[in-house]
């Protein structure tokens, strides 16, 4: 009886339409069947616009570099540091130079050119004992520059690799965690001193003294980024596709703090020139007899309280604050620049 009603229902809505359309006395307009053709034109498929409309020829190491380039500032800095350490290692070839540890004696009187103002002959002037300032500056340089790059590579490399065992596989957190309580909680200065005592004071010992620790800052900002990052959605769904864990912290890890990394290993340079001026300012340093910006600046220290002879200790504090300065800024433009939140 219901079916029937709805039945009866829909045929008088059915006739009311069909009287309406007929008082009109017009037939059902269908607009869509009048429209203009020549409104519309097809447009013909393109295989090579599709891939252009598709195409982003976005680099992160373009991006990194025309970010980097930009910063006036590091370009100087830049600029100034590759003149110096240019310099640096031109500065034997050059004619006319002389010897960093010879004993330069004057020919009139048959003694030692000591402290000799800077002049034509000697550029920097001469030290205590006849040698010439000049190129035992740049020699060095030379040497420090190569004890703080050596350092500044191998503390990379092991706080890198131990940094990110550490932070991704969770077998290891516990007992990493006690290696570095036990060697972060010992002072490096002592282990400094330990190491330059039991070895004999040279080139080789002053890097192993510095890479005995030096790792440790590295290796536990490392470990805390991948911490942040080892579990988002990406790394999961490798895990879950059997990726081995060496490729997941390279390919999925690691890319995301090249710009932290950056900024540890360029700070890490002169700061190991620092530790190289301090161990030869307590007399745990190179030997006098191999030059080095540590030795100079404790050369010059006991000379500061003499006006005239000040210049012996200005002129390697000079070089020494150009370097650090300079691998200072380089590091943070390029941590700025490597930083993917801050591309186009």
């Amino acid at each position: 009886m219901i079916r029937n009603k709805i039945t009866s229902g829909l045929m008088s809505a059915d006739a009311m339409l069909m009287a309406a359309d007929g008082v009109s006395g017009a037939a059902p307009s269908h607009k869509n069947d009048e429209l203009d053709a020549g409104l519309f034109t097809l447009a013909q498929f393109d295989a090579v616009a599709a891939e252009r409309s598709g195409y982003s020829d976005y680099s992160y190491w373009k991006s990194t570099l025309r970010g980097f380039l930009k910063n006036r500032l590091a370009m100087f800095f830049l600029i100034a540091l590759c003149s110096l350490l240019l310099f640096t290692f031109l500065q034997p070839l050059l004619p006319g130079q002389k010897l960093p540890t010879k004993i330069y004696i004057d020919p009139d009187t048959g003694m030692q050119f000591r402290n000799v103002n800077p002049g034509k002959e000697f550029w920097f002037g001469t030290n205590t004992i006849g040698q010439d300032l000049w190129a035992r500056i740049w020699s060095g340089t030379r040497t420090s520059l190569l004890i703080g790059l050596i350092v500044g590579i191998v503390e990379m490399f092991v706080g890198i690799a131990f940094g990110a065992l550490w932070g991704y596989i969770r077998k290891l957190d516990g007992i990493i965690t006690e290696i570095y309580n036990v060697l972060d909680n010992i002072p490096t200065t002592i282990v400094l001193m330990l190491l330059s005592y039991i070895l004999r004071p040279g080139f080789k010992t002053m890097i192993i003294a510095m890479c005995a620790t030096g790792w440790l800052g590295l290796a536990r900002f490392v470990r805390n980024q991948i911490v942040i990052i080892r579990d988002r959605e990406y790394n999961l769904a490798s895990r879950c596709l059997g990726t081995p864990s060496r490729r997941i912290i390279v390919k999925n890890l690691l890319p995301y703090l090249v710009s932290v990394i950056m900024l540890q290993t360029a700070l890490s340079i002169p700061g190991t020139i620092g530790w190289e001026v301090f161990l030869t300012y307590i007399g745990l340093g190179l030997p006098v007899s191999i030059p080095s910006l540590g030795n100079l600046v404790n050369e010059g220290r006991l000379l500061m309280m003499s006006p005239e002879l000040r210049y012996q200790l200005i002129f390697p504090t000079v070089v020494l604050s150009i370097i650090t300065i300079s691998f200072y800024v380089l590091g943070n433009a390029f941590s700025d620049a490597s930083d993917p939140r801050n591309h186009v």
